[in-house]
Protein backbone atom coordinates (compact mmCIF):
# COMPACT_ATOMS: atom_id res chain seq x y z
CA UNK A 1 0.00 0.00 0.00
CA UNK A 2 1.49 3.39 -0.93
CA UNK A 3 2.13 5.85 1.87
CA UNK A 4 1.06 9.46 1.48
CA UNK A 5 2.56 12.43 3.28
CA UNK A 6 0.67 15.72 3.25
CA UNK A 7 3.08 18.61 2.73
CA UNK A 8 2.07 22.18 3.59
CA UNK A 9 3.96 25.46 3.87
CA UNK A 10 2.59 27.81 6.53
CA UNK A 11 3.08 31.34 7.78
CA UNK A 12 0.60 32.75 10.29
CA UNK A 13 -2.16 30.39 9.15
CA UNK A 14 -3.68 29.54 12.53
CA UNK A 15 -7.20 30.66 11.53
CA UNK A 16 -7.52 28.14 8.67
CA UNK A 17 -5.00 25.41 9.40
CA UNK A 18 -7.26 23.33 11.65
CA UNK A 19 -9.93 23.02 8.95
CA UNK A 20 -7.28 21.81 6.51
CA UNK A 21 -5.71 19.31 8.90
CA UNK A 22 -9.12 17.86 9.85
CA UNK A 23 -9.53 16.61 6.27
CA UNK A 24 -6.13 14.94 5.90
CA UNK A 25 -7.19 11.63 7.49
CA UNK A 26 -6.30 9.61 4.33
CA UNK A 27 -2.66 10.69 4.75
CA UNK A 28 -0.15 8.63 6.70
CA UNK A 29 1.68 11.67 8.01
CA UNK A 30 1.67 15.46 7.80
CA UNK A 31 4.73 17.64 7.38
CA UNK A 32 4.40 21.38 7.94
CA UNK A 33 7.18 23.67 6.72
CA UNK A 34 6.62 26.74 8.88
CA UNK A 35 8.00 30.07 7.73
CA UNK A 36 8.39 31.82 11.12
CA UNK A 37 4.73 32.03 12.13
CA UNK A 38 4.03 34.43 14.99
CA UNK A 39 0.54 33.14 15.74
CA UNK A 40 -0.69 29.71 16.90
CA UNK A 41 0.07 27.95 13.60
CA UNK A 42 2.83 25.70 15.00
CA UNK A 43 0.82 24.81 18.09
CA UNK A 44 -2.21 23.84 16.00
CA UNK A 45 -0.05 21.79 13.63
CA UNK A 46 1.45 19.84 16.53
CA UNK A 47 -1.99 19.28 18.10
CA UNK A 48 -2.91 17.43 14.90
CA UNK A 49 0.24 15.33 15.07
CA UNK A 50 2.05 17.12 12.27
CA UNK A 51 5.82 17.19 12.09
CA UNK A 52 6.90 20.85 11.97
CA UNK A 53 10.14 21.77 10.24
CA UNK A 54 11.82 25.04 9.30
CA UNK A 55 12.47 26.03 5.69
CA UNK A 56 15.92 25.55 4.21
CA UNK A 57 17.04 28.17 1.67
CA UNK A 58 16.91 26.77 -1.86
CA UNK A 59 15.39 23.42 -0.85
CA UNK A 60 12.82 21.86 -3.16
CA UNK A 61 9.53 20.91 -1.45
CA UNK A 62 10.29 17.17 -1.51
CA UNK A 63 13.48 17.85 0.48
CA UNK A 64 11.42 17.91 3.69
CA UNK A 65 10.21 14.33 3.36
CA UNK A 66 12.96 11.76 2.77
CA UNK A 67 11.96 9.26 0.04
CA UNK A 68 12.22 6.40 2.52
CA UNK A 69 9.44 7.95 4.63
CA UNK A 70 6.85 8.57 1.94
CA UNK A 71 6.24 7.23 -1.51
CA UNK A 72 3.79 10.02 -2.37
CA UNK A 73 3.40 13.70 -1.46
CA UNK A 74 0.03 15.42 -1.32
CA UNK A 75 0.82 19.11 -1.64
CA UNK A 76 -1.67 21.73 -0.57
CA UNK A 77 -1.99 25.15 1.02
CA UNK A 78 -3.25 25.71 4.57
CA UNK A 79 -6.35 27.43 3.12
CA UNK A 80 -7.34 24.25 1.26
CA UNK A 81 -9.26 21.18 2.39
CA UNK A 82 -10.05 17.79 0.91
CA UNK A 83 -13.67 17.20 0.01
CA UNK A 84 -15.16 13.95 1.29
CA UNK A 85 -15.07 12.69 -2.29
CA UNK A 86 -11.37 13.39 -2.67
CA UNK A 87 -10.61 11.79 0.70
CA UNK A 88 -12.55 8.68 -0.38
CA UNK A 89 -10.64 8.60 -3.70
CA UNK A 90 -7.33 8.69 -1.84
CA UNK A 91 -8.39 5.79 0.40
CA UNK A 92 -9.53 3.77 -2.62
CA UNK A 93 -6.35 4.57 -4.54
CA UNK A 94 -4.19 3.47 -1.60
CA UNK A 95 -6.05 0.15 -1.44
CA UNK A 96 -5.54 -0.79 -5.09
CA UNK A 97 -3.98 -4.28 -5.33
CA UNK A 98 -1.18 -3.16 -7.63
CA UNK A 99 1.20 -0.32 -7.01
CA UNK A 100 0.29 2.98 -8.73
CA UNK A 101 1.89 3.37 -12.14
CA UNK A 102 1.33 7.10 -12.67
CA UNK A 103 4.04 9.57 -11.66
CA UNK A 104 1.49 12.20 -10.64
CA UNK A 105 -2.20 12.76 -10.01
CA UNK A 106 -4.24 15.90 -10.55
CA UNK A 107 -7.37 17.10 -8.78
CA UNK A 108 -10.24 19.48 -9.44
CA UNK A 109 -9.96 22.66 -7.37
CA UNK A 110 -12.96 24.72 -6.32
CA UNK A 111 -12.62 28.30 -5.10
CA UNK A 112 -14.87 29.79 -2.46
CA UNK A 113 -16.45 33.01 -3.76
CA UNK A 114 -19.06 35.46 -2.50
CA UNK A 115 -21.57 33.82 -4.85
CA UNK A 116 -20.71 30.24 -3.82
CA UNK A 117 -18.19 27.68 -5.04
CA UNK A 118 -16.55 28.13 -8.45
CA UNK A 119 -14.58 25.52 -10.39
CA UNK A 120 -11.11 26.43 -11.57
CA UNK A 121 -10.97 25.45 -15.23
CA UNK A 122 -7.68 23.58 -15.18
CA UNK A 123 -6.84 20.51 -13.13
CA UNK A 124 -3.97 20.96 -10.69
CA UNK A 125 -1.29 18.34 -10.06
CA UNK A 126 -1.15 17.84 -6.29
CA UNK A 127 -0.25 14.19 -5.58
CA UNK A 128 3.25 13.34 -6.78
CA UNK A 129 5.95 10.76 -6.25
CA UNK A 130 8.46 11.68 -3.55
CA UNK A 131 11.06 11.74 -6.35
CA UNK A 132 9.18 14.53 -8.20
CA UNK A 133 11.55 17.18 -9.59
CA UNK A 134 9.29 19.79 -11.21
CA UNK A 135 8.06 22.46 -8.78
CA UNK A 136 6.44 25.89 -8.99
CA UNK A 137 7.09 27.42 -5.61
CA UNK A 138 5.75 25.02 -2.98
CA UNK A 139 3.42 23.11 -5.32
CA UNK A 140 4.12 20.59 -8.08
CA UNK A 141 4.25 21.96 -11.61
CA UNK A 142 1.11 20.90 -13.47
CA UNK A 143 1.52 17.76 -15.52
CA UNK A 144 -1.06 17.46 -18.33
CA UNK A 145 -0.48 13.70 -18.48
CA UNK A 146 -1.25 13.16 -14.77
CA UNK A 147 -4.08 10.81 -13.86
CA UNK A 148 -7.13 12.46 -12.28
CA UNK A 149 -8.47 11.67 -8.81
CA UNK A 150 -12.21 11.97 -8.16
CA UNK A 151 -13.40 14.65 -5.74
CA UNK A 152 -12.31 18.21 -5.20
CA UNK A 153 -9.77 20.24 -3.32
CA UNK A 154 -11.62 23.13 -1.70
CA UNK A 155 -9.75 26.46 -1.74
CA UNK A 156 -11.07 28.86 0.90
CA UNK A 157 -10.35 32.47 -0.08
CA UNK A 158 -12.84 34.45 2.00
CA UNK A 159 -11.89 35.69 5.48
Amino acid sequence: MPSVTALLHTQNDALRLGRCLETLYPCDEIVIVDHASRDLTVRIAREYGAQVVHPMPGASPNFYVPPSDAMWLLCLAPCESLSEGLAASLFEWKELPSSPSAAAFSVHVRDETVGGWADIAALQTRLVSSRWKRWEGTLPKNDPSAAVLEGELLHFVLP
